[in-house]
């Protein structure tokens, strides 16, 4: 069972950002992905996602073997996908709890309720694992929030709808030590045998608190090299120049 991307071509306004990506992230895996600016890392993950910006003009992404490409935005998350954004996105007038809460209730079947009580049970210990003030359940969705509080409300949502796969968009860009670790405690709680995280990142230092099964170099929208997790210090020590040369040589 797992995310499997195969032969992946996508465009936005004609312009070709995916080559031909192909990866499989398998259930009880942590993969990270690594490139330069332009590489197409956050198409990447828009385009699984169902960003109406970007087409798909060849490929294949599958979720436990079912096609997602035809579905729509929702389908794909209650089909167990999750996208935590590089830039969270404000829902004014919707407070967190009843956002999350609505999420949680699309998921049941027709005429089944939540248990008011055990949700908000569940919904105050997730915000104390984050170390995020429970006031919180009140404000609008991210709306005043600091980039930290917005990345940890992403967690928040995504340590709630217990998804089957975690796509991971840059999720440390702005954060501070201290946010990074409580956000990779978080990430770290949910890491299952029954669950595939994919991690996009500009920088190694995420993946010393979320250490990745896999790290693959995503260059002019291909994945053009896999390895362990030290490969991610290697990019750290020789920059992706090195891969351009590499590529070059080959």
């Amino acid at each position: 069972m797992s995310l499997k991307i195969d032969n992946l071509h996508a465009s936005v306004e004609d312009i070709e950002i995916l080559k031909g990506l192909t990866l499989e992230i398998p259930k009880g895996e942590v993969h990270a992905i690594m490139g330069p600016n332009g590489s197409g890392k956050s198409t990447l993950s828009k385009v699984i996602a169902g960003h109406e910006d970007y087409e798909v003009t060849e490929g294949s992404v599958t979720i436990d073997g079912e096609d997602i490409l035809e579905m729509e935005i929702d389908e794909r998350s209650r089909a167990g996908l999750f996208l935590a954004f590089q830039y969270p996105h404000e829902v004014p007038g919707v407070s967190n709890a009843n956002f999350i809460r609505a999420a949680l209730q699309s998921r049941l079947p027709d005429g089944e309720e939540i248990d008011a009580v055990a949700y908000y049970k569940d919904l105050y210990a997730k915000m104390d694992e984050l170390e995020m003030d429970r006031k919180f359940t009140g404000r609008s969705v991210n709306e005043g929030f600091s980039g930290g509080e917005k990345k940890r409300n992403e967690i928040l949502q995504m340590m709630m709808l217990e998804p089957k796969y975690c796509i991971m968009d840059e999720t440390d860009s702005g954060l501070d030590i201290d946010a990074l670790r409580v956000v990779a405690k978080g990430v770290n709680a949910m890491r299952s045998p029954d669950r595939g995280f994919l991690v996009i990142t500009h920088y190694q230092r995420l993946l010393d608190y979320i250490v990745p099964d896999v790290v693959h170099v995503l260059y002019d929208g291909k994945i053009v090299k896999s390895g362990e997790k030290d490969l991610a210090l290697e990019l750290e020590e020789k920059g992706y120049d090195w891969v351009k040369t590499e590529l070059a040589a080959a």
